[in-house]
């Protein structure tokens, strides 16, 4: 009897201490023209999610993401995720942010409708990114726009790059190969 109180004990401390979800692919956001990207389609691919501004010092970096998704789409994703929480330098909707982002840069890599990264309304999908207890990985915090998160093929995550880490960085690129 003792015994299997133990083993019991283990097993529902285990369910609380456990990560809930360990893969992106369970995840679907509606993408900015209204449609949805189902990150499951992904699988065996890796997943570079960033969070984007279409008025920021980084805003830049789009122009890479675009020739990393280019130079990489047969095993390789990239999903942007606008997000106004920085300095308000994401005020546009989501048709304005589309229509900059293919005009500026001829972004092609998939956007999803525009979210919050941090604070209490926090897209599921950020606090997912952001937490160890949910990735089973590591924690971060999103501390501007341009933030990265690189998940491997099977939806697990792989690294965390802050805003000066350029897409085409050795640190990125070396994880692609």
């Amino acid at each position: 009897m003792k015994y299997f109180l133990t083993l019991t004990a283990i097993v529902m401390l285990s369910a609380f201490t456990m990560p809930a979800n360990t893969s992106i692919h369970s995840f679907k956001v509606k993408s900015i023209d209204g449609g949805v990207i189902d990150f499951s389609k992904y699988k065996g691919k890796k997943i570079l999610i960033v969070n984007v501004a279409s008025q920021c010092g980084f805003t830049r970096q789009y122009e890479g993401l675009q020739k990393l998704y280019e130079a990489h789409k047969d095993k390789l994703v990239i999903v942007g995720f606008p997000a106004n929480n920085f300095g308000s330098q994401e005020p546009g909707s989501d048709g304005e942010i589309l229509q900059f982002c293919k005009a500026r840069f001829g972004v092609t890599f998939p956007m999803a409708s525009k979210i919050s990264v941090k604070g209490d309304d926090t897209a599921p999908i950020y606090k997912w990114l952001t937490s160890k207890n949910e990735n089973g990985v590591l924690d971060a915090t999103i501390g501007w726009n341009f933030n990265k998160f690189l998940l491997d093929e099977n939806g697990k995550m792989l690294a965390y790059f802050p805003s000066n880490i350029e897409p085409d960085s050795e640190e990125i690129v070396k994880r692609l190969k």
